[in-house]
């Protein structure tokens, strides 16, 4: 149960600049409009690729990396949002980018024709445990309504166990999207020890620099 093909990499340090924290909503603005516009088209794409994996048995790659690529920033932005991380996310996700890295297949997989034309109605019980996973998170991690929030105002610093319990609200989450855009087959796992990682992902290390003559 530990292996999952959709892994949230977390390699944040803790610290936090106590103006961002009491700033964070208005931070988010941009983010939030560009992830809604993305997330439009994500559907318009969603559905296509629904289509096609019912006739070739796997989704497209081109979707397949274009879905994927708004997992990745979804993740950074959520990761912002609720005080997982502390630096302002970029507006792509680009792998490496940000120290909560979202790991997701970008190559298609073959998947059962009869699990995704019913993939609407096996999400139906991940809802269940997405409402009891994320709810509480929201609470307790989300600024101006949380004590994380406070915490970071007061110390400078997030508490090791709200951004634990943040960064697995979002893994689950991502699990779920990325099972529902089919992005892979696999069902997502409640656990928290499914796909969370406290290391950098293989694919973010930084190449050695080349050697001088």
């Amino acid at each position: 149960m530990n292996e999952h093909p959709v892994t949230l990499h977390v390699m944040d340090d803790l610290r936090r600049s106590r103006l961002t924290v009491f700033f964070r909503y208005l931070l988010y603005i941009p983010h939030g409009i560009w992830l809604e516009l993305w997330g439009i088209a994500v559907l318009v794409v969603a559905l296509l690729n629904w289509l096609v994996a019912l006739v070739i048995g796997r989704p497209a790659a081109p979707f397949q990396r274009f879905t994927a690529a708004y997992l990745r920033y979804w993740t950074t932005v959520y990761a912002y949002l609720m005080l997982v991380a502390n630096p302002f996310p970029g507006f792509t996700g680009e792998p490496g980018s940000y120290p909560v890295e979202l790991v997701v297949p970008t190559t298609p997989e073959k998947q059962n024709r009869l699990k995704t034309f019913f993939r609407m109605f096996l999400l139906l019980p991940t809802a269940v445990v997405l409402y009891v996973v994320l709810i509480p998170a929201m609470l307790i991690c989300y600024p101006l309504l949380s004590f994380a929030w406070w915490a970071a105002m007061i110390t400078g610093r997030m508490p090791r166990g709200f951004r634990d319990l943040g960064a697995n609200a979002i893994r689950y989450t991502a699990q779920v999207e990325a099972y529902a855009l089919l992005i892979t087959g696999r069902y997502p796992c409640s656990s928290p020890y499914a796909g969370m990682s406290f290391e950098a992902p293989v694919a973010a290390e930084a190449p050695a620099a080349p050697s001088k003559a």
